[in-house]
């Protein structure tokens, strides 16, 4: 009898593991998901509060004359191009900053913090590695170059010839700690520069 209570207990410990387990990989799945939502509403809050102070500069102008200035661009082209596409007076944007975050991602462990971008007066991207030893990433890298240089910013170069950019490395290292990329135009070369740095790290990473 002993016995068979012992593999009683035995089985039941093993189910008790296996529901844990799966219960432990749902947390964090949905941390991870949390964090996620919490980031873009982050942005979301950051591109709103800028789009209030463009509409707060234009208040001067009569309500039906901003409604019938807007219908007409709207002929033309969509509210997203005419704020982030078409270049935008320097004396609207300068003070702003849209910042990001790029988080590890994992099911087993709790998400790390890889970089953080901040875009700057619309003009300006700081990127910023996180445990650069960690991360490894070095201008010479195949990755680097493939999927960060020619994927985002020789892109954005064809379109934007005064793009600039520069690095600041890790203790004398030849491994980078920050990017500097000036003279950007729109959001949507934001966008593609955020994109490809989440590709990038998350290829250092599975690597």
């Amino acid at each position: 009898m002993k016995s068979m209570d012992l593999r009683d207990n035995e089985t039941e410990i093993e189910k008790l593991s296996q529901m844990l387990s799966k219960i432990q990989n749902l947390y964090y799945k949905k941390k991870e998901q949390l964090e996620e939502l919490q980031i873009e509403i982050s942005e979301l809050r950051e591109v709103l509060t800028f789009l209030n102070s463009l509409i707060s500069n234009q208040s001067f102008q009569s309500a039906d004359k901003i409604y019938s200035k807007s219908l007409q661009e709207l002929e033309k082209k969509s509210a997203e191009e005419e704020y982030f596409v078409k270049e935008i007076p320097k004396e609207r944007v300068e003070g702003t900053n849209i910042k990001r975050k790029i988080f590890s991602k994992g099911d087993d462990k709790e998400s790390i913090l890889l970089c953080i971008l901040n875009f700057m007066d619309f003009n300006k991207v700081e990127i910023k590695l996180i445990d650069p030893m960690d991360r490894s990433i070095r201008e010479t890298s195949e990755d680097f170059i493939t999927i960060f240089l020619r994927g985002a910013l020789l892109k954005i170069k064809d379109n934007n010839p005064d793009l600039d950019l520069e690095y600041e490395h890790y203790k004398n290292s030849k491994l980078i700690e920050r990017i500097i990329i000036s003279n950007l135009k729109s959001i949507q070369e934001f966008d593609l520069i955020t994109s490809k740095m989440r590709e990038l790290l998350a290829k250092e990473i599975n690597s």
